[in-house]
């Protein structure tokens, strides 16, 4: 058995404080880690719902509010789909307008979607929090006003509750037919406002959106017909930079905390390990007597030490899962979307993220722990052993 192994088992490393302060560090890593990731899916899955991750649409147009439009299928759509990344390609049809119920009037923007099933003519899909601000519940009618050369009025009939959780300027989005979306702006079946391009989530970053985009735009200029070459392929970066960049910035907070924790969590132990040396210095002495170098020494309070830190990381992950659990299916901690584009904290539980975050912490920790442990060599055994 190895030597040092064997009397680090037999250390009384009476460190609960420095257990409490490491379990809490890593229990804030895990959270950082896992919210970020969350968030990031949802607002890039909440991108894509709306727009989709690349989006063709006619060059000079707003297809959002329903001004221009392209073709429901290309040309050189199996060109596009052999893009690797590329998942699908789906027509929308769009159109910005008003929900007027009694007094409260708010901005939604409509979007016909194809394969959608409605219990009635006119059938639509809103989000809770419309119904909560407007009134409406399931059955309701919804009469929505569009802006154009005339005011034009049509009344909806509100089938359900959709599961879209991201916004656009506040207006929130609405899900409708395809077919009644094309009636309502007078086009036929093969007209749509963009087609929304979906990636594979290997693929949602900016260096990949940004490159896909590039491509789809080559093949349509070089081998799309006329019309197709008229058309302008972007992607979700460029249509909502502010939420790429916002993303960047959160990314950069939680590296950041990261970095903090984990000093935070060495430092402790540093103080730790300082106090068990000292409470030891005898047993220091006693081992430089039995010929122990002070590296073997060393290792053996460092071994205690690791599995001190090893039981906090342990303690802060359970937490930190059971967290994880607690909110992913409860939603308990809720959000002000306006503000964080989502109702409520996503968590997404990166296991990849978790290891990389708990080794390099450990391996940090393990690292801070070598500068208390040079004073063993200052230990002087003649002085500290004594003679009962």
């Amino acid at each position: 058995m190895d030597a040092s192994r064997f009397i680090a088992g037999r250390l009384r490393f009476n460190g609960l404080i420095a257990t409490v302060a490491i379990a809490v560090s890593f229990l804030v890593m895990i959270l950082a880690v896992t919210i970020s990731s969350g968030f990031r899916h949802s607002v890039r899955d909440g991108v894509a719902s709306v727009a989709g991750d690349i989006r063709i649409a006619a060059i000079g147009t707003d297809p959002l509010s329903g001004d221009g439009s392209v073709p429901s299928r290309l040309s050189v759509e199996e060109k596009i789909l052999s893009v690797p990344g590329v998942r699908s390609i789906s027509p929308a049809v769009f159109r910005a307008g008003i929900v007027k119920n009694g007094e409260v009037i708010h901005g939604v923007l409509l979007k016909g979607v194809p394969g959608r099933d409605t219990s009635s003519a006119l059938g639509v899909s809103i989000p809770a929090r419309l119904g909560s601000i407007a009134g409406l519940a399931p059955g309701d009618g919804m009469t929505v006003y569009f802006i154009g050369e005339k005011v034009r009025a049509r009344k909806f009939h509100v089938d359900g509750f959709s599961q879209v959780r991201f916004e656009v300027d506040k207006n929130l989005v609405v899900e409708a037919g395809i077919d009644d979306m094309r009636r309502l702006n007078g086009w036929d079946e093969d007209r749509a406002s963009v087609l929304e391009v979906s990636v594979d989530d290997a693929f949602r970053t900016k260096a990949a959106l940004e490159e896909i985009a590039g491509r789809i735009g080559t093949i349509l200029m070089l081998e799309g017909t006329e019309e197709e070459q008229g058309l302008l392929a972007s992607s979700a970066v460029n249509t909502y930079p502010q939420l790429f960049d916002w993303l960047d910035l959160l990314d950069f907070n939680v590296v950041f905390l990261l970095v903090l924790m984990t000093l935070v969590a060495g430092f402790n132990m540093i103080s730790g390990l300082l106090i068990l040396l000292f409470r030891n210095i005898s047993t220091i002495g006693i081992l430089k007597t039995m010929g122990m170098t002070d590296r073997s020494i060393s290792k053996v309070f460092l071994r205690a030490s690791s599995n001190l830190v090893l039981k906090g990381m342990a303690i802060g992950n359970a937490v930190g899962l059971l967290f994880c659990l607690v909110q992913g299916t409860t939603h308990l901690i809720r959000l002000n979307p306006e503000n964080y584009f989502v109702p409520y904290v996503p968590v997404h539980v990166n296991i990849p993220g978790i290891i990389a975050a708990d080794v390099a912490a450990y391996a940090v920790i393990m690292l801070l722990l070598l500068i208390p442990s040079l004073f063993i060599s200052t230990v002087d055994p003649a002085k500290t052993v004594r003679v009962h």
